[in-house]
């Protein structure tokens, strides 16, 4: 059966291309998994689950995990007729229009670059903080943001190969630090091992505590779809990125399940004091091997390191690929004539990303760790939006330009499965009665999506031309 799409008629420029075949299977997988930066959503996110959800919390996060893989089937799909650069952008253009391409092309943007921002305000401050505790040393966390911006910006613009490489190494080394860890938990409290934290009778309050662990259980697994941007670099795109997407999905899931399990055993399966712990993975692995806990923040580290050279790779080349494309002003699309990386992108992507902790930290006066639960909710809400709106392009795309290839659980019930799983943790976000400032964000995502259908109906009707270049930049033609 072919899945080919043939390009359309507008021809890309060999000047407007990235490096290809860069990518293997492995790296590519890599980056994504380092995009996602467990240890860092792990150590400040679990607790809160735990709060939710009780001892069976690892339960959550595979109910996550079966709900991202709703989500990956269709980018998998999607990939596999057109990959592209473009991701979210392209497959949404693609499916409704110009004007749905070129609003998507502004809200995830946006989503991104919020979210993304959660990644820097803590990169300085837990590094500033990792010094202090074992060095004695005192540096400003705004100094150290700005330091190792600058560092991965200058990476990632020498090229994707060379990013992708240090990205997989900060992974690797985070996720055996992180291994190590748990299997000091295991050891130092093997009598305290049980089936107890994936049984459903220890939810707290049933599907109600499902529920309210839920949204961010879903926040953990974000980064999962990276590999999509990659597609243009990646070798065979059409076979290893629907691979990527679904080994990446199925190992950070069990990852993440591992190291669930692992810190209950570490609080000795205390759902009360491990709720109440501010970094529970780093507090059990205190009482299990207090000389250790050096593991833990070097592990938070090259976590931080690896997720921002892996997501400015993977998000920042939508970006890019929205000005190559004409959805965004043209120099978006320029690519270093060296090393041919999107760098004008990259560099806007993450510049405003830096912009926006350090002016809120600064001028604002709100602390990097309270900035990273506040940025992560209100990016998290048109990111979630636009994996809904992608899983709903799915049908409509197949039908109209691949209908003797339709397949209805692929193409249409596991895509509509996945809309309607997505309800509950976008619920989570934006219902009522939440505390500020929580309960502005909904209307922010609101706000920046009405601007965005704005901005869509406007370039549409002033580029008529549009609806054949989205799609344009085929990764393989």
């Amino acid at each position: 059966m072919s899945v080919r799409e043939t390009g359309p008629s507008v021809k890309a420029g060999g000047e407007a291309r990235l490096r290809r075949d860069t990518l293997s299977l492995g790296q590519t997988v890599a980056s994504t998994l380092a995009s996602i930066a467990p240890a860092m959503s792990f150590f400040f996110g679990f607790a809160v689950i735990v709060q939710g959800a009780g001892l069976a919390a690892p339960l959550t996060i595979l109910v996550a995990m079966v709900a991202i893989l709703f989500l990956t089937n269709t980018i998998a799909q999607f990939s596999r007729f057109t990959p592209s650069t473009g991701s979210f952008v392209t497959f949404t253009g693609k499916a409704f229009g110009p004007t749905a391409g070129a609003a998507i092309s502004v809200f995830i943007t946006f989503g991104y670059i919020v979210a993304a921002s959660t990644v820097v305000s803590i990169a300085g401050a837990w590094v500033s903080e990792t010094l202090k505790v074992f060095l004695g040393l005192s540096i400003n966390w705004a100094i150290l943001t700005i330091l190792i911006s600058g560092a991965t910006g200058w990476l990632v613009m020498r090229g994707v190969g060379l990013s992708t490489l240090w990205s997989g190494f900060f992974f690797y080394f985070e996720a055996g630090l992180l291994i190590l860890g748990s299997v000091i938990m295991l050891f130092s409290h093997a009598h305290f091992l049980t089936l107890a934290p994936f049984k459903f009778s220890n939810m707290t309050a049933g599907l109600a505590g499902l529920g309210a662990g839920f949204p961010l259980a879903v926040y953990f697994f974000i980064g999962w779809e990276n590999s999509a941007s990659l597609a243009e670099e990646t070798e065979n795109p059409r076979r290893n990125i629907p691979r990527a997407l679904i080994a990446g999905t199925l190992a950070i899931g069990i990852f993440y399940i591992l190291l669930a399990y692992t810190t209950e055993v570490g609080f000795k399966m205390d759902a009360h004091a491990l709720g109440a712990s501010r970094l529970p993975f780093i507090d059990g692995l205190k009482s299990s091997a207090p000389g250790l806990v050096i593991v833990a923040y070097l592990a938070g580290v090259t976590s931080i390191l690896g997720s921002l050279i892996g997501l400015v790779n993977s998000q920042a080349r939508i970006l890019f690929n929205s000005g190559r494309e004409g959805l965004m002003p043209a120099f978006l699309g320029k690519i270093h004539p060296q090393h041919q990386t999107p760098h004008s992108a990259m560099w806007v992507f993450l510049v405003i990303a830096v912009g926006l902790i350090l002016g809120f930290g600064l001028i604002g006066g709100v602390a990097p760790m309270d900035y990273f639960g506040f940025a992560g909710t209100l990016g998290t809400i048109p990111i979630i939006l636009t994996y809904m709106l992608t899983n709903l392009a799915l049908p409509v795309y197949v039908i109209r330009r691949h209908r003797s290839e339709l397949e209805i659980v692929r193409h249409i019930l596991l895509p509509l499965t996945g809309t309607a799983v997505m309800l509950f943790p976008l619920w989570g976000l934006i219902q009522p009665g939440q505390a500020w400032p929580f309960n502005m964000f909904p209307w922010i995502a609101l706000g920046v999506l009405a601007l965005s259908l704005i901005y869509g109906i406007v370039i549409a009707r002033l580029s008529p031309g549009l609806a054949h270049r989205i799609g344009a930049y085929v990764a393989d033609e």
